[in-house]
């Protein structure tokens, strides 16, 4: 038997892929959930083989989900907006169903997982999902990391600054310090261009923050932010920092 689960916040769109399910004795729904935290909930419980996903779920997303998620299952993703199908793919997903969606066309679907499944191990839908282009228009808003066992939604209006951190990236705000297994690349890319700036390597600090820069050593400067954190700039950081400042 093969685990698998629906997640999606449409009960009827649910039932459709339930009820498809049910002509594959091998395939066992173990649960079906509503948004993307009973998602999380649910994979690390279930260890499922493969998952539906919606990507358009209150609270948040399918991709967020997806990244909150250690090892990923094999995913087929079901959506109505057919503007995500790069970035699904880019995810390694199995396949992209664009409701409505015939009995035809889920068949041709769970068809190439079970065939992926027999002759090799699917990659991981993680393995790409942590620079996929095209992000999504509640990224630039909000960060969603997980916290123990708990899902935390930070605004973009509470980080300090990022600061790289091996392979993650730490996300400083007044609450405390959180860590999401992103890039700095990803976060300059994604972030409001008017409200942080990458001013190093290693940070990238939220402009609302800062209160004054200061010489360093030599040629150096320092960012100051208003908590008293003391940020290095790069000479390309500083150069950046001033343009953006318009000084």
């Amino acid at each position: 038997m093969k685990k698998c689960l629906i997640i999606d916040d449409e009960p009827l769109a649910r039932s459709i892929v339930a009820e498809y399910l049910q002509a594959y004795p091998e395939m066992e729904v173990v649960q079906e959930c509503g948004d993307g935290f009973e998602g999380v909930k649910a994979i690390m419980q279930h260890q499922p083989d493969l998952i539906f996903l919606d990507i358009q779920m209150p609270k948040i997303n399918g991709f967020e989900m997806l990244e909150l998620v250690e090892q990923a299952p094999s995913v087929i993703f079901t959506t109505a907006f057919d503007e995500y199908a790069i970035k699904a793919f880019e995810t390694n997903a199995v396949d992209y169903l664009l409701k409505p969606f015939s009995r035809e066309r889920f068949d041709a679907a769970l068809r190439k997982w079970l065939q992926s499944q027999a002759a090799t191990a699917t990659i991981p839908a993680t393995a790409a999902l942590e620079e996929a282009a095209g992000k999504q228009p509640e990224e630039q808003h909000r960060i969603v990391v997980r916290a123990g066992n708990n899902i935390r939604i930070i605004p973009v209006a509470e980080v300090l600054y990022l600061e790289a951190y091996d392979d993650y990236v730490k996300i400083h705000t007044r609450d405390g310090v959180f860590l999401k297994k992103k890039t700095m690349g990803y976060y300059e890319k994604a972030l409001d261009p008017a409200q942080f700036v990458r001013v190093h390597r290693s940070y990238i600090m939220a402009l609302s923050q800062l209160t004054r820069i200061e010489p360093f050593e030599k040629d150096s400067h320092v960012a100051l932010l208003r908590n008293g954190q003391r940020i290095p700039l790069s000479k390309s950081g500083y150069t950046r920092l001033r343009s953006v400042l318009g000084i």
